[in-house]
């Protein structure tokens, strides 16, 4: 079985080219059906357009055909007059000669409600001047005809314009034959609600997948970080738990060494090597447990009054030491007027010196350190700060997390579990107080907490 390190970038991988081909896929159906409903409409138009030429040749009556004669006074050679007769014959009549403007529009208004189409279309018939055979003219037309047709040379219009000859199919075309002209909407606002549920369904269903996608990928993100926390944790406790056994089991040795036992003070000395030593066990044992019981909010609170400043000062005199090992001092500025609080004696106390353990493992050389009191109008803040190494964004974000550790170049150049903030912020939590962090790399960090005040 392949790790979560290596398996996370495939599944990566294949769910965004899972959820791209998806989206690739709907895009193009819907094109289509969008395509194939805007040629049906056209389709649709266009039996309009034939009903209408059929409707209006059936009308028509046939051509009509009759004789015209007469005599008329002819001038011959000799300047003589006399009466000729004359015939003219075959007079046709043209279709749109049968028709007005007002009959030709109930007439399609009346096809397009047995088409169920609501909507408005312009129309016009084309053919040869009566006067002059060559030239080419207009003979009925409606309101926006000539408007329509002299935008129609244009590449982006949103009508479309259809013709057929009025003629019967079975009549043969000359060069007399007129042109019935439609010209009808795209309807592209009509193609998209008929596709509106298809298209809300797809997006819907699309944000429903890419929701998942997300938390699927968060999930993923959470679990590779416990997994990396874990392992941190795992190293740290077997780090920490191995280097007093070590103590211990050398202690051990040493007493049996029969040098040793002859000596009451060795005796004594390794004998105290291995209380300091099983009682630091004891004490990192301690904060994993009281770690399980914040986590379940079984952990118990007796609340009692506290002097801030006491504990504050008991803390620091218990930390001298080790502010000495790292050529640290301690300002304190106790302006407080209030600095009585409700509060679990041993917990708070165990916030502070938390807090000034932390300054001190992550610092350098010459720690300074400043704790300051002050009261607002119904809390006493308490602000903590230092010259140490500081932290990056990332790592003031995850700061409170269960085991989270800041890494510092090695896993265990700083001891502990990755327990102490996330205590510290559960504790605080508990009293309903608030904490807050700020810091920067290489400049220090600052802890302000803030507690009520009855």
């Amino acid at each position: 079985m392949l790790p979560l390190k290596k398996t996370f970038p495939i599944i990566v991988v294949l769910i965004t080219l899972s959820l791209l081909g998806i989206i690739v896929i709907q895009v193009s159906w819907i094109r289509n059906a969008a395509i194939l409903r805007k040629e049906q409409m056209e389709q649709r138009f266009l039996n309009v357009l034939m009903n209408v030429r059929d409707e209006m040749v059936r009308r028509q009556a046939p051509p009509i055909r009759f004789k015209m004669g007469g005599t008329a006074l002819s001038k011959g050679a000799d300047n003589s007059f006399t009466l000729e007769k004359y015939e003219l014959s075959n007079i046709t009549v043209d279709v749109s000669d049968r028709f007005t403007t007002d009959e030709v529009e109930q007439l399609i208004d009346s096809i397009l409600h047995k088409q169920k189409l609501d909507t408005d279309i312009d129309f016009g018939i084309v053919g040869r001047s009566s006067l002059s055979n060559d030239k080419i003219v207009v003979k009925l037309q409606s309101a926006h005809f000539s408007d329509h047709m002299n935008l129609a040379n244009k590449d982006t219009l949103d009508y479309s314009i259809q013709s057929v000859p009025l003629v019967s199919s079975l009549d043969l075309l000359t060069d007399r034959t007129e042109l019935l002209y439609i010209i009808f909407p795209n309807n592209n606002l009509s193609i998209l609600r008929w596709l509106g549920w298809v298209i809300v369904g797809c997006v819907l269903f699309t944000l429903i997948i890419v929701t998942a996608f997300a938390l699927t990928i968060r999930t993923l993100l959470n679990q590779k970080k416990l997994s990396e926390i874990k392992s941190d944790f795992i190293n740290n406790m077997t780090h920490e738990l191995k280097t007093p056994l070590a103590t211990i089991s050398l202690a051990i040795d040493a007493i049996g060494n029969h040098k040793v036992m002859d000596n009451k003070e060795k005796i004594q000395y390794f004998s105290g090597i291995i209380k300091e030593e099983n009682k630091r066990m004891n004490k990192q044992v301690e904060s994993i447990l009281q770690s399980a019981l914040l986590e379940k909010n079984e952990i118990g609170l007796n609340l009692q009054v506290l002097d801030v400043h006491e504990v504050i000062q008991h803390t620091v005199d218990n930390l001298q030491l080790q502010m000495a090992s790292k050529n640290g001092r301690v300002e304190l500025r106790l302006d407080a007027i209030n600095p009585i609080i409700k509060a679990d004696d041993v917990h708070f106390s165990n916030v502070i010196f938390n807090l000034l353990d932390n300054a001190i493992k992550y610092s350098k050389q010459h720690l300074e350190v400043m704790i300051s009191t002050y009261n607002t109008r119904k809390s006493i803040v308490i602000t903590i700060s230092d010259n140490g190494i500081g932290m990056s964004r990332d790592t003031i974000s995850r700061i409170f997390e269960k085991f989270y550790r800041a890494h510092t170049g090695n896993v265990h150049n700083v001891k502990g579990f990755g327990l102490g903030l996330s205590y510290v912020k559960a504790i605080v939590d508990a009293h309903k107080g608030k904490i807050k962090v700020d810091s920067a790399l290489g400049k220090g960090s600052k802890f302000t907490l803030e507690f009520p005040q009855e």
